[in-house]
């Protein structure tokens, strides 16, 4: 097979989303003709038929489908390291891809980083932070498709090298006209009558909830799962259930929609999270000093 060429992927992207040849060559300033002949050659080479017309218009076949994700992937990628190599030439010296959990981005860690970026010496520092399941973001440092990460330090960590990072405690969200509203701290098992607002079983709060529901010999009993924590509260605010998150996430949102956080007393509801790479040494310079940063932000408790 030949070498598929990014021009050709980018006018087969431009034909899907207009679904019209004649539209898609006059956004591309390209004759419909020159498209028809890339995109042909495209399905010859790959044995496929990508595209199938209809009075609809053009819409891509289930191959075309699957070509199109991966179109998009790769000129989002090319178009990322044209962006990155180009920040250099206008003063960037240097660039940190942060992964983290949504428990840290929620609570103290883009203040950090905002701390950091503001400081003289690192105006020329670029970062990226993207939101990731403990899972998945260890998968990106240990292939290296993210230079340092953040994240709950009860995970598999095998390969990675960790600093310790802040702490928070999982509280319970209930309304304040919730029997367990009045509370001073619960038991997890205390809660465990009542129907759960949860976040997704691919998070590590729910892994963990449902180990300590085992424990217990019981079952958490789940009405709504919810993508994340704005989402559970107002689903508690709504009446449909409580939920476990953390202190340290509530804040003014609980108390705006009524909600009362009630601290767990379990000893695993303390949780610590680590700052983690593959090697300190191994980082480049930018990525050096915001790992010092953040451990150094939280070792003043800050």
């Amino acid at each position: 097979m030949r070498d598929i060429d990014l021009k050709t992927l980018r006018l087969f992207v431009a034909v899907c989303d207009h679904q019209n040849m004649a539209r898609a060559a006059a956004s591309e300033h390209i004759e419909p003709s020159a498209i028809s002949k890339r995109i042909t050659q495209l399905e010859s080479d790959l044995g496929t038929r990508l595209l199938a017309r209809s009075r609809r218009g053009v819409q891509p076949t289930p191959a075309g489908v699957t070509l199109l994700e991966h179109a998009r992937n790769v000129l989002f990628t090319m178009e990322r390291i044209a962006t990155d190599v180009a920040a250099f030439g206008s003063g960037v010296k240097g660039h940190v891809r942060l992964v983290a959990t949504a428990s840290v981005i929620a609570e103290s860690l883009l203040d950090d980083i905002a701390l950091f970026m503001r400081e003289e010496a690192h105006r020329n520092i670029q970062v990226d932070i993207e939101e990731r399941f403990s899972r998945d973001l260890v998968r990106q440092l240990r292939e290296g498709s993210a230079s340092v990460g953040v994240c709950w330090d009860n995970i598999d960590l095998e390969g990675l090298h960790h600093r310790p990072y802040r702490r928070d405690r999982l509280a319970l969200a209930v309304r304040s006209d919730h029997p367990l509203a009045q509370k001073k701290s619960l038991r997890f098992e205390q809660m465990l009558d009542f129907e759960h607002v949860g976040l997704p079983p691919s998070t590590a709060v729910h892994t963990m909830l449902q180990r300590a529901a085992a424990r217990a010999g019981r079952l958490v009993s789940y009405r709504v799962i919810v993508s994340n924590f704005d989402a559970a509260f107002r689903a508690v605010a709504a009446n449909l259930g409580v939920s476990v998150i953390p202190m340290e996430v509530g804040g003014t949102v609980a108390a705006n929609l009524g909600i009362q956080m009630v601290p767990l007393s379990d000893a695993w509801a303390h949780r610590n999270f680590v700052v983690c790479f593959q090697s300190f040494q191994g980082l480049q310079p930018a990525a050096q000093h915001m790992v010092e940063h953040l451990v150094a932000r939280a070792a003043l408790g800050a």
